[in-house]
């Protein structure tokens, strides 16, 4: 701005100064151009007579003349002036003079201009009968000289002016369509930095910082996929490491007393904490990255049948019955596939963990609301219940039961919220624990789905949970 604005004003300068110069000298080159042709005018008379009373008609008939700006000097003659009969004898001067007489006499040699009070005098000889020299004397006023030049010169400095704002508004137009772009780059930067992925920059503005844009939203994208592959990696370990780990957990109980069984207990006591601290990680980690991976979503129904097959096994293998329902239609929810599929796992893990064996248990899936607002994953089981559900829902706690990091239902909770949602514990209509997920299907937190999931809970009590009994059964 600074620089466009000294380079636009040595400009005006530099075009201003000359031609404020060259309009003095125009107007002065006017003035004294018509006051030669006003000389012009009375050298015919002379070349005619020098009489008086001609001479004086003659410069009458002239504009300066009119006004009093015109002096005729004749040198002096024996002839007779006038037709008096009478001799001049010395020079003949017509008309109110300015100049001094050395100036007229000079001038009879060549023509000049003298300064004379109030403006100028032009001094031009003429030729007169026997050869004589005769001065025309024009008075130019400093008034005419100058005439215009204050208008002109007003009228450059307006324009000199407007170049240099018009000059400094291109400039502040110029500059904004570059600086901004840059600036949102260098915040964007400086958030990606400070661990928010999910800034973007526009690309907008010259072509090199559109470049830049593009370069550094491939980036931010590059580094939001290697974390979520990161996330699916650790989500995939607890997966595969969860079923392992609860048969070992269940065989090594079934070990009885004895040095042996009580190293494998510890084993897999440990083996599981390690497991605990990965998912741990995890989900620390995606918590301060919420955001990072925007309009993520997934077929709950899909993802339910899936774990339900995955955990049917085992529950096979420990004689629990395992009914699924409402599972058999498309509820898309705007949950990551891996998040729902970890949050469905810590809900079936816990079945397995806290429950004897035998223990029946059901997944429900079904939506709620007028407009079908929200979906509900309900895991229902047939054990001993939450003796407190505030503190299982707590992170770190859990229901204090034997092995309980208190990671479970924190994983379930953080899904649900991530929705506008929430978790609800109770009991099942089977007589042990309810777990009530509510995935709001609006905005995310702050929007739409805050209001849903609010609208839903206030109306909670009015909800029909279809009973597992009236629903038709199907083994997992």
């Amino acid at each position: 701005m600074k620089v466009c604005l000294a380079v636009t004003v040595m400009v005006v300068v530099a075009f201003a100064i000359p031609l404020a110069l060259v309009v003095k000298e125009t107007a002065r080159d006017r003035a004294f151009a018509n006051a030669e042709r006003q000389v012009s005018a009375i050298g015919p008379a002379l070349a005619i007579t020098t009489d008086r009373r001609e001479l004086q008609r003659a410069v009458a008939t002239t504009q300066a003349g009119a006004q009093g700006r015109i002096a005729v000097h004749v040198p002096a003659s024996g002839d007779r002036a006038g037709g008096t009969g009478a001799r001049r004898r010395g020079p003949l001067r017509v008309g109110h003079a300015r100049a001094p007489r050395e100036e007229v006499a000079r001038a009879r040699q060549r023509g000049r201009t003298v300064t004379v009070p109030g403006g100028f005098a032009l001094l031009g000889p003429t030729a007169v009968a026997g050869g004589k020299v005769a001065v025309v004397e024009v008075f130019v006023p400093d008034a005419e000289v100058t005439n215009g030049v204050a208008t002109s010169w007003f009228v450059l400095a307006g324009v000199g002016v407007a170049l240099i704002v018009g000059s400094v508004a291109v400039a502040d137009r110029l500059g904004t369509r570059m600086v901004r772009p840059a600036r949102r780059l260098a915040d964007a930067a400086h958030d990606l930095g400070e661990g928010r992925l999910g800034v973007r920059v526009p690309e907008e503005g010259p072509t090199e910082l559109r470049s830049a844009a593009t370069a550094f939203n491939s980036m931010a994208d590059q580094v939001v996929q290697l974390l979520a592959n990161e996330r699916e990696l650790a989500a995939d370990l607890s997966h595969r490491l969860r079923t392992p780990l609860t048969v070992l957990r269940l065989n090594a109980a079934s070990l009885g007393e004895g040095d042996a069984a009580e190293q494998t207990r510890q084993a897999v006591a440990q083996l599981e904490g390690e497991v605990d601290a990965i998912i741990r990680t995890a989900r620390d980690q995606k918590s301060q990255q919420q955001g990072a991976a925007p309009g993520t979503a997934c077929d709950a129904a899909e993802v339910v049948r899936e774990r339900m097959a995955f955990w049917s096994a085992l529950a096979e293998d420990e004689g629990r019955e395992a009914r699924v329902a409402g599972a058999d239609r498309p509820l898309r929810v705007p949950v990551a596939r891996a998040e729902l599929a970890a949050a469905v796992d810590a809900l079936l893990g816990n079945v397995f963990r806290h429950t004897p064996e035998g223990t029946a248990f059901s997944v429900d899936l079904y939506s709620a609301g007028p407009a079908s607002e929200a979906v509900i994953v309900l895991v229902s089981d047939a054990g001993p219940g939450i003796p407190d559900p505030g503190a299982a829902l707590r992170r770190g706690h859990g229901d204090g039961g034997p092995g309980s990091t208190g990671l479970g239902l924190d994983i379930v909770r953080r899904v649900a919220e991530s929705t506008g949602g929430d978790v609800r514990l109770g009991r099942s209509v089977l007589g042990g624990t309810e777990v009530r997920v509510w995935l709001a299907l609006g905005e995310r937190p702050g929007g739409r789905g805050g209001r849903v999931s609010h609208r839903l809970r206030r109306r909670g009590a009015r909800l029909v949970r279809p009973r597992p009994g009236a629903r038709g059964k199907r083994e997992a």
